[in-house]
């Protein structure tokens, strides 16, 4: 059998450049290439900070925590080191409440590693996204506190400050009286209960409950006289109609936020910032109002810039045990002309105009442009979202959105003069009121101008104010139990 012949060498040159031309166009037409990054970002927030990395393909990475300092390791698939994924490293701010700081580089051939240096012990969600909107396929990383702030503490602590809230002995037996005629000091009390029965010391957003004193002593009984009758401890007196007796929580819950920047106006103009704006404002003219003498507070369901996904704004709610549920947005529609704010409830029954349907759609997709993990939802807030609200539940939110209307319309002009009706995933709160203020149109020049003004938000807030109070002078809040 005869051999094959090996080529001489310059032919074996030629065979091997033609191999290496063949390989480079595979390389160009079949091989897949190395994703390309085409932007990162990072939302430092007090509930969770979250790093993104926008890539033009789906990016494959590994995680590990590493303790003491703890960090965060994370590698990343077929990619090389490049400036923009440098530019990690400079977005971190001091401020940060989750991050001290990040570092990246090249661990092997194809892979990038990055090390994020924490603050604290962190629970960290890594995770990937499709493309959707003006997003490309992004990689996730949500590190959220180990241990996170509980927003009922955080108004327990503003409302302590309220009171004026100090160690002495006598300060707090002002802050017991006080609490006395605060349904909120119930939960104060249970929570210091709580803390004694698990051997901790109460924090100071807890309070010392009054000693219970001592049981009357019986008095001599007289012939004949009937048996006398324990007393029960002296309790405030019920409330009456038309009066309250203890705080008044209004919860605020500024639409988009993160990576969901919500609809933009010709300008430029994003709406996830003036719908902050507007509930900040709203927030301090709330912190400085009563109702009935009762005071008021108001909770915010994000106060930075940072995703909430709409079934944690509904669960955040309920956690304070929020009297009504207010959702602040600015209108977009693909008509330029389309002007005027409104207002909407839930529907049982579909939505009651095509403009309504079109924007219940557009708001209950924010989960997926802003980011949600969905992988990791809690079957009951799961729950939460897909029980329809009670009928009186409705019925109240109409009584709220007409109260809205009947202020907003001395702002501006109105796009519907009634309350308008949607299948808006986040009012579906069974036990809440809640109605979705659309503040006007940012897809219109002119609006757009006056959303951008601080005269037209303080006027907003002023007109939202003046319509909770008006609906709470007609519907004042029962007295209820608040579960921790």
């Amino acid at each position: 059998m005869t051999e094959p012949r090996t080529p001489p060498a310059p032919a074996r040159r030629r065979l091997l450049l033609q191999g290496g031309s063949l390989v480079l166009l595979l390389g160009t037409h079949h091989i897949a290439r190395g994703a390309s990054i085409v932007a990162v970002r990072l939302w430092p927030a007090e509930d969770y900070t979250r790093v993104t990395i926008e890539s033009d393909t789906a990016l494959k990475a590994t995680h590990r925590m590493v303790g003491s300092p703890p960090r965060l390791a994370v590698d990343i698939d077929g990619l090389d080191l490049n400036p923009t994924l440098r530019e990690l490293v400079a977005k971190v701010r001091s401020d940060d409440p989750n991050i001290a700081g990040i570092r990246v580089g090249q661990n092997s051939p194809g892979v990038v590693r990055l090390v994020v240096d924490l603050k604290h012990e962190i629970k960290p969600q890594v995770f990937t996204l499709s493309p959707v909107a003006a997003y490309q396929y992004r990689l996730v990383f949500d590190l959220y506190p180990a241990n996170p702030p509980d927003p009922l503490e955080q108004l327990i602590a503003e409302r302590m400050k309220d009171l004026g809230a100090s160690p002495a002995p006598d300060a707090a037996k002002a802050r017991a009286d006080a609490a006395a005629v605060d349904s909120l000091g119930d939960l104060i009390a249970r929570q210091f209960e709580r803390s004694n029965a698990s051997g901790r010391k109460p924090s100071d957003t807890t309070v010392a409950r009054a000693p219970k004193p001592p049981p009357p002593a019986a008095a001599p009984s007289r012939p004949g006289a009937p048996p006398p009758v324990a007393r029960a401890p002296a309790r405030p007196p019920a409330p009456v109609p038309g009066s309250t007796d203890r705080l008044i929580i209004v919860a605020i819950d500024p639409g988009h936020g993160g990576e969901d920047p919500g609809a933009t106006g010709p300008g430029g103009t994003r709406e996830k910032d003036v719908v902050l704006q507007v509930a900040l404002k709203l927030r301090d003219r709330i912190n400085n109002s009563t109702v009935g003498g009762s005071p008021m507070r108001a909770f915010l369901t994000r106060d930075a810039d940072f995703f909430v996904p709409l079934n944690m704004r509904v669960e955040k709610a309920r956690r304070v045990g929020a009297d009504l549920f207010v959702s602040i947005h600015a209108d977009a529609v693909p008509h330029p002309n389309a002007s005027g704010a409104s207002v909407y409830a839930l529907s049982e029954r579909g939505a009651s105009s095509t403009t309504a349907r079109w924007l219940a759609q557009s708001e209950n997709d924010s989960d997926r442009v802003g980011g949600a993990n969905l992988g990791v939802r809690d079957s009951a807030l799961q729950r939460t979202l897909l029980d329809m609200s009670t009928s009186a539940q409705i019925r109240d939110s109409l009584l709220l959105g007409d109260s809205m209307l009947s202020q907003i319309k001395g702002v501006g002009r109105l796009h519907k003069a009634q309350v308008e009706r949607a299948n808006f995933a986040v009012l579906r709160q069974p036990d809440i009121p809640s109605i979705l203020v659309e503040t006007a149109f940012i897809s219109n020049p002119e609006e757009e101008t006056k959303l951008r003004s601080e005269t037209y938000q303080n006027n907003l807030a002023n007109a939202l104010i003046n319509g909770i109070q008006k609906y709470f002078a007609a519907n004042p809040p029962m007295a209820r139990n608040r579960q921790i």
